[in-house]
């Protein structure tokens, strides 16, 4: 597979570990809510206002990117921003403490989720595209499995024990953050015809 650079194989590997640490909590998340007292719409709340923020982002960092002619530093801050979210949910059980840490993790998502796929789609070439993509989504999809057997085999050895597997999910988000380092720059050329970006700029699309 010669279209597979390095670069692909370390996106897509950062991809892996995040999907595994964040697919061993999703599962379990609206049931860990509910021990430390949230109620259903408070969870429904917090999912709402968490996968806005990411939704949100993502127009806005993607033209900041764009603009800076910069991919690896959002993909790197990216990541590392839904790593370190993971242990956050278990620190303390304070509701704007939850709300903070949960939509930091989506905000991670909004910062590198353009930089990321434009990355990949400068790996590639018209006829590679797909494979490309294709390949990236297949190891992100794999860690989406991977995540959800290993708090099984965990709740099934310790059950109920929620809390301590936001901790275990902090070790493949380490991993992923510890891979994106070894993304290297592309040379590319700054966009001259830079604007004002605002956080709706999306819309404009």
């Amino acid at each position: 597979m010669k279209y597979i650079t390095n670069t692909v194989w370390i996106l897509s590997l950062v991809s892996l570990f995040t999907d595994t640490a964040s697919e061993m909590l999703y599962p379990i998340m609206p049931i860990y809510l509910k021990t430390i007292g949230f109620s259903v719409v408070l969870i429904g709340i917090l999912e709402g206002i968490a996968e806005a923020t990411a939704g949100l982002s993502k127009g806005y960092f993607g033209k900041l990117s764009d603009n800076s002619g910069k991919r690896v530093p959002f993909v790197q801050i990216g990541y590392a921003m839904s790593a370190i979210s993971k242990p956050m949910m278990a620190m303390f059980v304070f509701p704007l403490w939850i709300f903070f840490a949960r939509t930091i993790d989506r905000f991670g998502k909004g910062v590198r989720t353009g930089a990321r796929d434009a990355i990949l789609s400068d790996q590639a070439t018209p006829t590679t595209k797909g494979k490309i993509f294709g390949f990236h989504r297949s190891m992100e999809t794999l860690g989406a499995v991977l995540g959800p057997l290993l708090a099984l085999l965990y709740l099934g050895l310790r059950p109920d024990d929620y809390k301590t597997l936001f901790y275990i999910a902090f070790f493949p988000g380490l991993l992923a953050m510890t891979a994106s380092f070894y993304l290297k720059e592309k040379k590319k050329q700054k966009d001259k015809s830079q604007t004002t970006i605002s956080i709706f700029s999306f819309f404009g699309y």
